[in-house]
């Protein structure tokens, strides 16, 4: 019988500033989850340090989990190819993930660093249908990317991937 510990948790993002959160919200991040339960009950007492994250990307951290808290865990072994073929986003986080790129990439660091697969699972499905169906030129200019290839280096790289052109 699983005991639910309920309670507020205080979170120190790396620029200084507390953010309160409910336990159960905080604990869809693996890395706090594992934190606490290493700790023990004493470290509610104390703000936990988060020095990866700054404050506004660790409340929009923060409403992600707030909406998915009730979501079932996600087995740490499940990578189901179903999972990993789809770029299908629910429409609460396709309006969620509607951000500028620098705090999607924010985002998706974050993500990884607190061990919250199915928030970086959403990240990286959004980045993907970004770049699906544009030409190299479309990606560089989506994500302002200078193309630093001679034009003899671009053919090589074109005549050693023909395999994965569409046809």
């Amino acid at each position: 019988m699983s005991t639910e510990k309920v309670g507020t948790i205080t979170l120190l993002s790396n620029d200084g500033m507390s953010v309160s959160v409910d336990r159960t919200v905080a604990e869809r991040s693996m890395l706090i989850k594992n934190m606490l339960e290493d700790l023990g009950e004493g470290a509610i007492t104390s703000d936990i340090p988060i020095p990866n994250v700054n404050e506004s990307v660790l409340k929009k951290v923060i409403e992600w989990c707030e909406h998915h808290k009730n979501d079932p865990p996600t087995a740490p072994d499940d990578d189901s190819d179903s999972r990993k073929k789809t770029t299908d986003i629910e429409e609460w986080d396709q309006k969620f993930m509607q951000v500028d790129q620098e705090m999607l990439f924010e985002i998706i660091l974050a993500s990884n660093y607190l061990d919250i697969k199915p928030l970086l699972d959403v990240g990286c499905k959004t980045v993907a249908n970004m770049i699906k169906g544009k030409s190299p030129e479309e990606i560089r200019k989506t994500f302002n990317i200078t193309n630093d290839f001679t034009p003899e280096e671009e053919e090589q790289i074109r005549r050693e991937n023909e395999w994965a052109e569409d046809r």
